[in-house]
């Protein structure tokens, strides 16, 4: 059988490496390079690096795309239209990390984590026009752990995926799953991160790890923020030191077991390596929000 794979980061890899052990993967569409840094020197997706590689057909279009019974995308960052979806014997095939139809959209994932909505999950459809709205195929949950950020829940979630991708498809093909229709009442939806989502007003980290009488913004979901903006945007709040705001990251916390209250593990202040909370707070005692 012939696919066509669709997506873009490095943490789909292992769904693609599958494919590639048992199916024909005829082409692969993906996002185009984009230049970075101070020389704006030009940086290929993941999927991209993994096709060429192998000298497999890329693309970063719908043009013209080669003849396949199937498509299969995992986090390809665009809409699919429907006259490519219906371009293949079996439709496409989404991979998305959630239990649909709750949290349909970019960020599944750190939107659950800050939630508090465990389990989570990943739902396997078959793609219409609509986002994240086609009938599922298959569904799986998975517990977030404590030590979970959501770079290590993600890489988990789409580790298992390929595998139970690749033992659906036969079924799948011969016609042996019967869909099923997402319940549109119960949807919610996410946004996209941007480098601001990350920002906490020092206030409330001041609560959490102090009082910890907000209930709108309490220790445990400060504590998921931060565990969910890793690898990015990275939790960050604004400090004043020696007269002047800067940005402080937040790198990593844990909830006291005794009190319940927020501790701070790790931080960087703009411009400086990242230290420990107490090694922050030992180096600058004039701290102020």
């Amino acid at each position: 059988m012939k696919i066509i794979f669709f997506g873009t980061p490095d943490y789909v890899l292992p769904i693609l490496d599958k494919l590639d052990k048992h199916y024909e993967i005829v082409a692969i569409v993906t996002q185009e390079p984009k230049p970075v840094g101070r020389d704006q020197k030009l940086e290929y997706s993941a999927v991209d690096t993994w096709a060429h590689k192998r000298e497999i057909h890329k693309q970063f279009d719908f043009k013209y795309l080669p003849e396949a019974d199937l498509g299969v995308c995992a986090s390809f960052g665009k809409i699919i239209p429907r006259e490519v979806t219906e371009m293949f014997k079996y439709g496409i095939i989404n991979i998305h990390p959630s239990l649909l139809p709750q949290y349909r959209g970019a960020t599944p994932i750190p939107s659950a984590m800050i939630d508090g909505f465990n389990p989570t999950g990943v739902s396997i459809i078959k793609m219409d026009e609509k986002m994240d709205h086609g009938p599922i195929l298959t569904q799986f949950k998975e517990e977030i752990l404590e030590t979970d950020t959501a770079e290590s829940l993600r890489k988990r979630l789409f580790e298992k995926s390929a595998q139970v991708l690749i033992e659906m498809i036969p079924a799948y093909v011969k016609g042996k799953i019967k869909l099923k229709k997402q319940d549109d009442s119960k949807a919610t939806y996410t946004k996209m991160l941007t480098k601001e989502s990350g920002y906490l007003d020092f206030e409330l980290i001041k609560n959490a790890s102090e009082l910890n009488n907000n209930p709108d913004f309490d220790a445990g979901k400060i504590n998921r923020f931060v565990k969910a903006m890793k690898p990015w945007p990275v939790a960050w709040t604004k400090i004043i030191i020696n007269g002047k705001e800067s940005r402080l990251k937040l790198i990593s916390s844990h909830i006291n077991n005794e009190s319940g209250y927020l501790e701070l593990d790790e931080v960087q202040l703009e411009g400086k390596n990242p230290v420990s909370w107490k090694q922050f707070k030992q180096a600058y005692t004039n701290l102020k929000n």
